[in-house]
């Protein structure tokens, strides 16, 4: 597990923090589609990633999801630590997108490493930054984008962290992370085969050319 953190958070955390992050994380596994996090659960540790991706998404009142944003290694979830701080009940549901592999801090040490390490309080600080300016380019695409630009940049977002251009979600999964429709979606996607973006098949997209 040191060598791990080393090799991915080595330089943010001084060798002191990384041997206490290994003394007392819990080392986890996890598939893709495994959920880490419910809404309405209460918190006990924060994430590390160290290789795959996570997606953190958000219910309405409806109960429809919306995307808010992904983890990727290196990262960590402000959201999490908001709740895990606050001991408050988790506002967001959090899915493993792919294979992923992270550590697991007990929220007892969070509070104690923000006042004992410099290193840990400019990481939260940063992830806080980093998270927030996600949430606010959800919030800018869903007012000020149209369906069209959503889809495109959702589907460039997939092929990238998946490091593949078959994208292996339904149209209706599509459609629930975009608060949209599937008949929207569907739509959309048929106009991005016919201008040769994409190959719509049985049970996948393949991404052509999205540039």
């Amino acid at each position: 597990m040191i060598q791990e953190l080393k090799q991915n958070y080595g330089h943010l955390f001084e060798d002191d923090l990384i041997n206490e992050i290994a003394q007392v994380g819990t080392y986890k596994e996890v598939p893709a589609g495994f959920k880490l996090m419910e809404i309405g659960s209460y918190i006990k540790g924060m994430p590390l990633l160290i290789s795959g991706a996570i997606k953190i998404l958000r219910d309405d009142k409806e109960g429809d999801e919306l995307l808010l944003y992904y983890l990727e290694k290196g990262d960590t979830c402000s959201m999490t630590m908001s709740c895990c701080l606050g001991q408050t009940k988790s506002e967001i549901r959090a899915i493993a997108e792919t294979d992923t592999v992270l550590i697991m801090v007990p929220i007892q040490k969070m509070e104690m490493w923000t006042s004992k390490y410099k290193s840990w309080r400019n990481f939260v600080f940063e992830s806080y930054h980093t998270r927030l300016n996600e949430m606010l380019h959800t919030i800018d695409s869903i007012a000020f984008n149209n369906m069209d630009q959503r889809l495109l940049e959702y589907l460039k977002n997939k092929s990238r962290i998946n490091e593949d251009n078959s994208i292996r979600n339904t149209h209706q999964e599509i459609a629930g992370e975009l608060h949209s429709s599937r008949v929207v979606i569907s739509r959309l996607l048929k106009k991005l085969e016919k201008l040769g973006k994409i190959e719509l098949h049985r049970n996948y997209i393949e991404i052509i050319n999205l540039d």
